[in-house]
């Protein structure tokens, strides 16, 4: 399983308002409730604030990556949000986030998750990736430039 099969174009959100980390969370959890009839968005927001008690998934370099497990997640879930403002995410390194890659998986998906969650650290943590992604000014050319950072990673 790769992040291209589990990331379609329709989940590459460009300019989505920020506000606070919060906020971004419940956005998501909203769309993709939306769009996974499987999911519930209290629960999955939950879950995704839940691993935010833990420790905030934003891992630097203006990047976070917010994952949980879901028990009703039939398969892994991916979506990526470039956000119109940059957020404070507690990331490690204190630096606002704008890049957001959000990831759900099954209850019992130890090695999926975990391998998904080290294809996106690959990708997110490559400088030129961040700068082109950035850069971009439609949803299309996100998606696109996204796509094509993972098929060069080899993920």
């Amino acid at each position: 399983m790769t992040l291209e099969t589990i990331l379609p174009p329709e989940r590459t959100l460009f300019a989505v308002p920020g506000g606070s980390k919060k906020r971004v969370l419940e956005f998501f959890s909203t769309f993709i409730a939306q769009n996974t009839p499987s999911l519930d968005s209290q629960e999955v927001f939950d879950r995704l604030i839940g691993r935010e008690r833990l420790g905030s998934t934003g891992i630097g370099n203006g990047v976070a990556i917010p994952h949980a497990r879901s028990p009703h997640c039939n398969g892994p879930v991916a979506a990526f949000l470039k956000l119109a403002e940059p957020i404070d995410f507690d990331a490690i390194d204190g630096e606002p986030v704008d890049l957001v890659f959000v990831l759900l998986v099954p209850e019992e998906a130890d090695d999926t998750h975990l391998a998904l969650l080290s294809q996106v650290a690959t990708v997110m943590n490559d400088a030129d990736t961040r700068s082109r992604l950035r850069h971009c000014t439609t949803q299309r050319e996100l998606y696109e430039t996204l796509i094509e950072a993972i098929r060069r990673q080899g993920t």
